[in-house]
């Protein structure tokens, strides 16, 4: 899988409108929710795009469902091209070792973020957090475009990384505004299909780039496209509020704050200091078990030993602001007293952990263990994000003919165990390659049910106005779950991978291994069966073996977090409170 946590992305919507006062509705089959929505509470941009959809035909919002279709077409497959070609980026400046670590800050900061794009959308409104999003995705892939060393790249990447997920995320936020619960899973189902065939598509793309241009001409032509996808979308948004404002029923700004008023306003509400509070804390917890290899005194180096106690000490901070200072918290502690968001929020940080402890370094793992080219290494390690675009609309419809999502979660772990435990056997050279195609099916199965059983989950306990940020805060686990899996895999490729190099190699090519350890495509230059290519097999083979066994540690934690959840029936819900959302929905 290529960066999962970008492949499945965190939607949903809703709000219950009809209020039944006096009398208890059995919704539940356990016991029932609590759903309030009053119309009082709702900000500007809930009531602004529920007057947009108020003016919207049938084929308007069929038109939309498209046209949000070709963007996360075009947006998954610039990642499907990228995920094929970061390796070799890497290693272009000299340091494939620090493969995960150019993703450990984009992750973080990508999932933070989100909460903030949340209240963007909520108080501004939708289009205006589309249109933020592309401007970020277009600067970063300027950057990607013309970076000349692993710094910039990987602030180019941070940047995009921020507005990728930031695009997904407002996209299905958007689905989320235009569908009725019972259906939406369908429709999230639908939308992450374009993986079917950018799974084949992007690694084929990224090879001819590198083979007959560069990884520059990939940004640079891609950044293009999806501006021209994009533009329709922000079209039509901008289209129906004009209606929206003729008939009298788009609500409009009633501010009258002067520029520094607005940013003291804006400070506030956004929590800019809690928002800082974590990235740093969070960045600086988790790089150094990644940098720590190229530390001159390893675990003993001052700065290693310092970005650790000062990350602890901001994350201890943060808890501090947010308990006792802040007035707008960052995040949105109510809902983890919920126990069905808190287990889908902890499964989708604990799955995306799982997962990244050993897919940073698979891709390269598949070119030079077992010599797949560019385009064979792509199949195989999207093959993951395959399965789950082909199961999502099919997960959909079954949700919405038996109204529950709490017992097909627990049918999927069996795939879990299977699919990371058998992992740990074909972790080898001589394995066949089906056999790990055979594993990441398996992975894909049970993470794409997952990915939308705990959005359902979420969505099911939350109002229309809550739908953004209860989303936006379950993607930050996620987020930080991938970040965890990043800092981990780092961790052990930089602190076992060069060791096992150094006493594998033959004496004679012992002085090579700095050499070696850093390039992916000097690895892949020694004849495979000779010494240094054995040694170099053999080392890989070891410290993602180590990987494995760490990633599926997390999986049993993932049945707690299952029995959490209440066992609430999505179609009685609305039979009894009606639809969450207004206007023309599907």
């Amino acid at each position: 899988m290529s960066q999962p946590v970008a492949e499945v992305h965190p939607s949903v919507t809703a709000e219950i409108e009809k209020q039944l006062s006096g009398h208890n509705v059995n919704v539940l089959d356990d016991e029932k929710p609590e759903l309030s929505d009053d119309e009082i509470n709702k900000q500007e941009g809930v009531k602004r795009v529920e007057a947009i959809t108020t003016v919207w035909t049938k084929q308007v919002l069929v038109v939309m469902f498209i046209l949000l279709y070709l963007v996360s077409f075009t947006d998954q497959l610039m990642q499907s091209v990228q995920g094929s070609l970061v390796a070799y980026i890497t290693s272009a400046f000299n340091q494939h070792g620090l493969l995960a670590t150019t993703s450990i800050v984009a992750t973080i900061i990508g999932g933070v973020c989100n909460l903030t794009i949340a209240k963007v959308i909520d108080i501004w409104g939708r289009v205006e957090g589309f249109l933020f999003a592309l401007l970020l995705v277009s600067i970063g892939m300027i950057m990607k475009a013309t970076s000349y060393n692993v710094e910039m790249y990987a602030a180019a990447h941070t940047l995009y990384w921020v507005g990728h997920l930031a695009l997904g995320y407002i996209i299905t936020i958007i689905l989320a505004d235009i569908t009725s619960l019972r259906n939406r899973i369908i429709m999230f189902g639908l939308n992450s299909t374009p993986i079917i065939c950018t799974t084949f598509a992007g690694p084929k793309i990224a090879d001819l780039f590198y083979t007959n241009l560069n990884f520059r001409w990939a940004f640079g032509a891609f950044l293009i496209i999806q501006i021209v996808f994009c533009v329709p979308v922000a079209i039509i948004f901008l289209w129906s509020k004009r209606k929206a404002v003729a008939r009298g029923i788009y609500p409009q700004s009633d501010a009258n704050r002067t520029f520094w008023e607005s940013v003291k306003y804006y400070f506030v509400q956004f929590d800019v200091i809690g928002m800082f509070l974590t990235v740093f804390g969070f960045s600086l917890l988790l790089l150094p078990f990644s940098l720590v290899s190229y530390a001159p005194n390893g675990w003993k180096t001052g700065y290693i030993i310092a970005m650790i106690i000062l990350g602890v000490f901001l994350l201890a901070a943060f808890a501090i602001w947010e308990k006792f200072f802040s007035p707008v918290p960052y995040i949105p502690f109510k809902f983890l007293k919920d126990r069905t968001i808190l287990g889908a929020c902890l499964i989708y940080g604990l799955m995306f952990c799982s997962i990244f402890c050993w897919d940073a370094y698979y891709y390269s793992y598949l070119q030079v263990v077992h010599g797949l080219t560019i385009t064979t290494s792509g199949y195989v390690l999207n093959s993951f994000s395959l399965t789950s675009a082909i199961i999502g609309p099919f997960v959909g419809l079954g949700i919405r003919h038996l109204g529950t999502f709490k017992w097909p979660s627990f049918a999927m772990m069996p795939f879990a165990i299977l699919g990371v435990g058998l992992l740990i056997h074909f972790r080898t050279a001589d394995s066949a390659t089906g056999y790990l195609v055979m594993c990441q099916v398996f992975n894909g199965i049970y993470s794409g049910v997952w990915a939308l059983t705990c959005q359902l989950a979420i969505m099911s306990c939350v109002t229309h106005q809550e739908i953004a940020v209860s989303i936006a805060l379950f993607g930050l686990f996620g987020s930080i779950g991938a970040a965890m899996g990043f800092a981990i895999a780092g961790a052990l490729w930089t602190n076992i991978f060069p060791v096992q190099l150094l006493a594998r190699l033959p004496e004679d090519a012992k002085n090579l291994t700095a050499t070696i350890y850093g390039d992916i495509t000097v690895q892949m230059s020694y004849p495979v069966g000779s010494d240094i290519r054995n040694a170099i097999n053999d080392s890989y083979s070891d410290v993602q073996r180590k990987m494995v066994i760490t990633g599926i540690c997390f999986i049993p934690l993932c049945l707690g977090c299952i029995l959490m959840w209440r066992n609430i029936n999505v179609r009685k819900l609305e039979e009894e409170k009606g639809h969450q959302n207004k206007g023309t929905i599907f």
